[in-house]
């Protein structure tokens, strides 16, 4: 299992001064970024793939298969979402089965483009966070959905521990239920960051706080266990590149808690 983080200007400090310990810089499908990046260590792409908008006709396919190619970054990552917009007449929180079969029937739609072109064996589809405030529909991380869509496309899990967090909070279950609900036996990419709570907001890519560390504990002992596969890949999603970032690239926070995972990820 290799450990990865965003990708920032603070981590590249902190590993070019023996700082920081990593096997692969996490990055978004930018050229340059990635090159900058590719400097110091392998990269690990992440795409911004959605599996149940119906727009994935305009993508670049020929980009992403040289991005996986040149980064040797082995599964193409697809979000599972569909947002408020693109069924305007449910409310966030539907439940009614006409539009939780819409939904999935859209995702399994969207995912299908996807595992044709590389195989499903090369696909991960990666669970979204749900607020009731936000704009995601709750169908889309109902776990019952979520394994329908996943087995059905024959495609492997992306596990995003903070996303669990604050969808299990917002469904009223625990976290652990929330993550062994999930089709857990495909994992193959574990992300993990803090969630914070900004004025009612529950907000990833945050400093981590007790809650997430007992989650991805909980997760790490699965792992350990073998009652969960192994993933290629544990990205820690702090810190990143613009303004979106700006405030969230602590090089403290960077090194005190890449550290922790580190560490926990070591053999004993």
């Amino acid at each position: 299992m290799q450990f990865a983080i965003n990708y920032s200007h603070p981590s590249a400090r902190l590993l070019s001064t023996g700082q920081l310990n990593l096997d692969r810089f996490k990055c978004p499908p930018w050229p340059d970024l990635i090159a900058e990046a590719r400097s110091q260590r392998p990269a690990a792409v992440h795409f911004n793939l959605k599996a149940g908008r119906g727009k994935l006709r305009d993508v670049d396919w020929v980009q992403i298969a040289e991005l996986l190619e040149q980064t040797d970054t082995p599964y193409v990552n697809v979000h599972l979402e569909t947002r408020a917009e693109d069924l305007p007449e449910a409310p966030i929180d539907v439940t009614k089965p006409q539009y939780r079969e819409q939904i999935a029937e859209w995702m399994l739609a969207d995912l299908h483009q996807v595992t044709r072109r590389f195989g499903a064996d090369r696909v991960i589809a990666e669970n979204v966070p749900y607020r009731p405030a936000g704009n995601v529909l709750r169908p889309c991380v109902e776990p019952e959905i979520i394994c329908e869509v996943i087995q059905t496309a024959g495609c492997g899990l992306l596990l995003d521990i903070a996303h669990a967090r604050i969808s299990a909070f917002h469904l009223g279950i625990s976290v652990n239920e929330y993550m062994c609900s999930l089709p857990v036996d495909r994992l193959r990419e574990l992300h993990f960051s803090g969630v914070n709570d900004l004025d009612g907001w529950l907000q990833d890519h945050m400093p981590a706080v007790e809650q997430d560390w007992s989650a991805l504990r909980s997760a790490l002992d699965q792992i350990q266990t073998g009652a969960w596969p192994r993933p290629w890949l544990i990205a820690f999603e702090y810190g990143g590149v613009g303004e979106k970032f700006a405030h969230r690239s602590d090089p403290l926070v960077i090194e005190e808690q890449a550290r922790q995972i580190w560490n926990w990820l070591q053999p004993t």
